[in-house]
């Protein structure tokens, strides 16, 4: 990112719409930092066991926070504050229902305040990973998430134009799956035997692709052609990969559990729908890929670009290795061990996290005609870039000696001495990771509170205003 960036032009937005934006990602940085602090004294205590042995610092309490803030602090919050206001620009009205999104981001962070408090406290729902909030702070999360829904579909309905542009497709379609997730999710009834070891599976595998994939992908068919000044490649691929990430997704968690007693053809069926994940996988990151082919000076100066680009290179990479994953072959080395961990930073850190900057970094300058550090970008990006690949790999690489050395039945004091090493490689990344997210901080600050503000007066939309 060295080159001279891009011009940025301010959108003509609703002053209110601008403020509901910023609030969402402000709100959403403060749990990012809050998060990755959280992890990165947890990636400490791998290599130092003794560190931080109060009840309120243990790994069992810090693990749950780390999560459920990352997902439910930062990732929803930026992800539908970027969903609201990308469902008024591509309508050509402003945000309808402006009460129903500041009444979400209230209650987002209120669950994200309660449910910090009480895991520290030791009060949660067990080890039901992605789900440890009590019930009464995921209702909280829950009435968040609808009013974002009431919003959108308000704004959508008194669009300006007939069609629906694919970015609302994706959106509308993660807010109403991931309600129907999390009512599935709380209901008592299910929760017991193997009933909550196949809700479990359904609600954790789900709240990563029917949530935060469709999200990120829907502000990414947004911010992508805007930022290149062209149309989507295609079209039809885009909605082949949404009705086909419909189909296949939601039942592929319980290859999660394989080994185990539930059914062994519901096992074996969740291996075949993640091979079906190659489709709408390869569909939707080569259609954005390919949107981006021969523009390779247009991404090197643009602040949003370089992010998109390894959101959609983790897409493919870390989906794609969950197919493999899914295999009972590679389960029976891989399961339980630290390359799971590594995984799941590859999708959710390499592919979510990063588009979501890179709808940040779209969306915001636009709104409030305050431009990020050029310099301060380029560090946030190669910092994360750089600490990611490494996290990854090097939990890669220790999960697998941790498996293999499992399946030679060697003691278990075993595997801990070979995968100890790739430990401090995890703490290393980690601490350039959180960094990274300093920096993107500062940015944050820059383009909503710092610098000078470009005039512009707000006039409702016409019909040739429409962003599509």
């Amino acid at each position: 990112m060295a080159a001279t960036p891009i011009a940025i032009t301010r959108d003509n937005a609703d002053p209110e719409d601008v403020a509901i934006l910023s609030a969402f990602t402000l709100s959403a940085t403060f749990w990012l930092l809050l998060a990755t602090a959280v992890g990165l004294l947890l990636s400490f205590k791998f290599p130092y066991p003794d560190l931080a042995t109060s009840p309120f610092l243990s790994f069992g309490r810090l693990r749950a926070i780390h999560t459920n803030d990352t997902f439910y602090g930062w990732a929803s919050m930026a992800l539908s504050g970027a969903a609201i206001y990308v469902a008024s620009r591509t309508s050509g009205i402003a945000i309808q229902g402006k009460r129903l999104a500041w009444l979400s981001l209230l209650f987002y962070n209120l669950a994200a305040i309660c449910g910090t408090i009480t895991l520290d406290l030791g009060i949660n729902y067990g080890d039901q990973e992605y789900r440890e909030w009590v019930w009464w702070v995921r209702i909280l999360l829950m009435i968040g998430i609808a009013c974002g829904l009431a919003s959108i579909i308000e704004t959508l309905r008194r669009r300006v134009e007939n069609d629906i542009y694919i970015s609302n497709w994706y959106t509308v379609g993660g807010f109403i799956f991931t309600i129907i997730l999390a009512t599935v999710a709380i209901i008592p009834s299910y929760q017991n035997g193997l009933g909550q070891v196949a809700v479990q599976a359904y609600f954790m595998h789900n709240a990563v692709g029917m949530w935060f994939t469709f999200l990120a992908l829907g502000v990414t068919y947004y911010v992508l052609p805007k930022e290149l000044n062209r149309p989507i490649y295609s079209y039809s691929l885009g909605v082949l990969a949404f009705w086909t990430n419909l189909v296949f997704y939601p039942v592929i968690g319980a290859h999660h559990y394989e080994y185990t007693p539930l059914p062994w053809w519901f096992q074996t069926l969740a291996i075949v729908f993640s091979v079906g994940m190659l489709v709408p996988v390869y569909a939707g990151s080569s259609n954005l890929l390919l949107t981006m082919r021969g523009r390779f000076e247009t991404i090197r100066r643009s602040y949003a670009l370089p992010f998109i680009l390894i959101g959609v290179s983790y897409y493919f990479l870390g989906s794609t290795q969950g197919t493999v994953e899914a295999f009972r072959s590679l389960q029976a080395i891989w399961h339980l061990t630290n390359f799971t961990v590594g995984h799941s930073h590859a999708t959710m850190y390499g592919f979510i996290t990063f588009l979501a900057w890179g709808a940040v970094y779209h969306l915001l300058p636009r709104a409030t005609g305050k431009q990020p550090s050029h310099l301060f970008t380029g560090m946030h990006f190669w910092f994360a870039t750089i600490g990611v690949t490494f996290y990854v790999i090097s939990l890669s690489v220790a999960g697998t000696v941790q498996g293999l050395a499992w399946a030679s039945g060697n003691p278990f004091i075993a595997s801990v001495d070979a995968a100890a090493p790739y430990w401090v490689g995890r703490a290393v990344s980690g601490s350039l990771m959180l960094l990274s997210h300093c920096v993107f901080a500062y940015n944050v600050w820059i383009m909503t509170f710092g610098g000078s503000r470009e005039s512009a007066k707000w006039e409702p939309a016409s019909r040739s205003a429409v962003e599509a």
